[in-house]
């Protein structure tokens, strides 16, 4: 889910930035500093949304930068325990599927594509035995998160499922959601009945 959090930070201001606005320069100092960074408290931060207030500038002897005490809001995407997603597939191996979700991915593993027997195919599909249903790298799809790591903080681990109603490539999900057209033998039994 991504989030606006509002933080408080000292920030150094380098000398080269000097020309700028301090609100300009204050906010490409934050950006430096701030995005891209992951921490399991945040998640990932994707942008500096802007800076609020900023305090009195301070010169470190030695350093010919300035410090400014400032707050200022960041959009970061934290993905949550059972929260559903959309993203696109972005690989497949023999063991899964890859899914972009915001500026992450997540990892599907082959048991959790799809509600059938699956197989792997050399030209990066996962195929259902019974449904034959094909999952290919650029498919759309809908999935619900399992698992989230931050153990190692660089490379957080996301583990997402297709299994459940409601999830999977959107075509399935569309699919679904139809209601099912009558078999012929329906069809005989009520006009049988009508006669």
């Amino acid at each position: 889910m991504f989030y606006k959090t509002e933080l408080r930070d000292h920030i150094r201001v380098a000398p080269r930035l000097f020309d700028l606005k301090v609100d300009d320069a204050l906010v490409k100092s934050v950006k430096l500093k701030y995005e891209g960074v992951i921490t399991q408290e945040i998640g990932i931060v994707v942008d500096v949304v802007g800076v609020k207030n900023v305090g009195e500038g301070i010169i470190i002897p030695g350093d010919g930068a300035r410090y400014y005490d400032a707050t200022f809001e960041i959009l970061s995407f934290k993905p949550e325990l059972q929260e559903v997603v959309m993203g696109r597939i972005r690989d497949i191996a023999d063991f899964g599927a890859f899914m972009t979700i915001g500026p992450i991915d997540g990892m599907i593993h082959i048991s959790q594509t799809m509600d059938d027997f699956v197989s792997f195919a050399k030209d990066k599909v996962l195929s259902g035995r019974d449904s034959k249903r094909a999952l290919k790298v650029g498919d759309i799809c809908r999935a619900r998160i399992i698992a989230v790591s931050f153990k190692d903080v660089s490379n957080p681990k996301i583990g997402l499922t297709m299994r459940q109603q409601g999830l999977g490539k959107l075509e399935w999900v569309t699919e679904t959601a139809k209601p099912a057209a009558p078999k012929k033998e329906e069809k005989k039994e009520k006009k049988k009945a009508k006669v």
